[in-house]
């Protein structure tokens, strides 16, 4: 396969799948975002690329599930030749032991490629994430709160996996990843150095996976210094988990000297540990974001019932958009009389010239949990985008929900992802690329739900 390529990365989800493209781009770095390993052919229909993506759905899947999808999908990034395999979490790292669990994700990457450390950056300030001294907190919604994640007013009740432990050791360990060593905010402070030896002694006695500290931007930089020095020295690729900072990490110290190295780190090969230069800015099909366009009217499918998400679907409202509630039982069942019936009312709103969102009106929570309901909705979701495309072709469509987005586009079966522009921090617009299917060079939003400022959806449609 290609052996260019510097990062690989599979994303437990399509929404921080794409919000990871985006900072890769932003960087001067070619990228695409996959929607399953890509063949050779597939690499070279979008010529040289730094960086490739696979977009996943292991956040909703159970152990078994990963066991059956992903190590042929670890296999086959890290015969990329990648230097680094970032698995991408959600940034709240919300998970479970029966469901999208992290450290059994972790523990099917060694089994599959070998044992090797794994480093896991804890938090994402520009989407208003930090961990301090293992404790992960966030914010709620953009420019809101911050709370300790177990305490924060939606991640405390999440339908799915709701987060009761802040302390992501603690976890972790929940999930099957025991003695996860921290290196903490303190140690950050200190000089180039005396960090790398700090991370040395913790590999050297044993720790088998680093949780770093990330409490303000400056630390991604420091962190990423870390990695590329341990990456020429350890087992490629090297494993780095947690959400996009992860890789702004590694960007954000691509172009400095790497961490100064001491006699306690493990053998190493001759000469400087030198991060990778930055590439080109393009390459065949590829560009960075370029600045985006007003279109007439735009469709959402909203299955997130995140408060921000409910804000952003009453600011649209407010902006004129149509609101159109669904019955997601209805839908979930497959109940194709209700189905015929919703898309026919959505196209005649967008035949008026109306803008459309469309959201679940689920109110029984225990309906979540149902064995399958959510990959039911989801998977009916992504049918009725298709439906309305078809009928009533869109330049421009988002999709909000983690679980929604990537259940949605897997049923398409797109080939591809490449980043059009952001719309917000963590929400990024990308084209389709699905041959033969009305999707096919569609813009698409995919939103998680606590992502996104209020009028997310009416700058969807007007760009500003």
């Amino acid at each position: 396969m290609h052996g260019g390529i510097r990062l690989a990365y599979y994303g437990d989800d399509f929404t921080g799948s794409t919000d990871t493209l985006a900072a890769v781009v932003a960087a001067g770095w070619r990228a695409v975002l996959f929607l399953d390993v890509p063949e050779p052919q597939d690499l070279a229909a979008f010529g040289p690329l730094d960086c490739i993506g696979v977009a996943g759905t292991a956040r909703a899947m159970s152990p078994a599930e990963m066991d059956a999808d992903l190590p042929r999908i670890f296999r086959g990034l890290a015969a990329t030749g990648a230097q680094v395999l970032h698995y991408k979490t959600c940034s709240t790292f919300d998970s479970a032991p029966h469901i999208g669990s992290i450290g059994h994700a972790i523990g099917l990457a060694r089994r599959t490629l070998g044992p090797r450390p794994a480093f896991i950056v804890g938090g994402q300030p520009n989407l208003g994430r930090y961990c301090v001294f293992a404790n992960l907190y966030a914010r709620a919604g953009q420019g809101g709160p911050l709370y300790r994640i177990d305490r924060h007013p939606t991640m405390r009740q999440h339908p799915v996996t709701p987060m009761d432990e802040a302390d992501l050791r603690v976890h972790l360990e929940r999930q099957g990843l025991a003695g996860v060593a921290s290196f903490d905010a303190e140690m950050l402070e200190e000089d180039g150095v005396a960090q790398a030896r700090r991370l040395a002694a913790l590999c050297a006695d044993g720790a088998g996976t680093v949780l770093f500290d990330v409490v303000r931007p400056a630390h991604l930089a420091r962190i990423g210094a870390l990695l590329w020095g341990f990456q020429r020295s350890g087992r490629q690729p090297l494993l780095a988990v947690g959400p996009t900072g992860a890789t702004q990490a590694l960007l954000a110290a691509a172009q400095l000297p790497p961490a100064p190295m001491t006699d306690g780190e493990p053998p190493r090969s001759s000469g400087p540990a030198e991060a990778p230069a930055g590439p080109p800015i393009s390459g065949q099909g590829m560009s960075t974001a370029r600045a985006p366009r007003a279109v007439s009217q735009t469709f959402v499918i909203a299955g997130s019932r995140s408060p921000v998400t409910a804000a952003q679907i009453g600011a649209a409202e407010h902006a004129g958009f149509a609101s159109i509630a669904l019955d997601p039982m209805a839908m979930a069942g497959n109940d194709t009389v209700y189905g015929d019936a919703l898309a026919r009312r959505i196209v005649g709103l967008l035949r008026e010239g109306r803008s459309v969102v469309a959201h679940s009106t689920l109110a029984d929570d225990s309906a979540a949990h149902r064995p399958g309901f959510t990959r039911a909705l989801a998977t009916s979701c992504g049918r009725l985008m298709a439906e309305i495309l078809a009928r009533h072709p869109l330049e421009r469509v988002g999709l909000a929900g983690g679980d929604t987005s990537s259940l949605a586009v897997q049923s398409w079966g797109a080939r591809a992802l490449t980043l059009a522009f952001v719309a917000s921090p963590g929400v990024a617009v990308c084209r389709v690329h699905a041959p033969g299917h009305a999707a096919n060079g569609v813009e698409l939003m995919l939103k998680g739900g606590q992502m996104g400022p209020p009028d997310l959806f009416a700058r969807l449609l007007n760009s500003a």
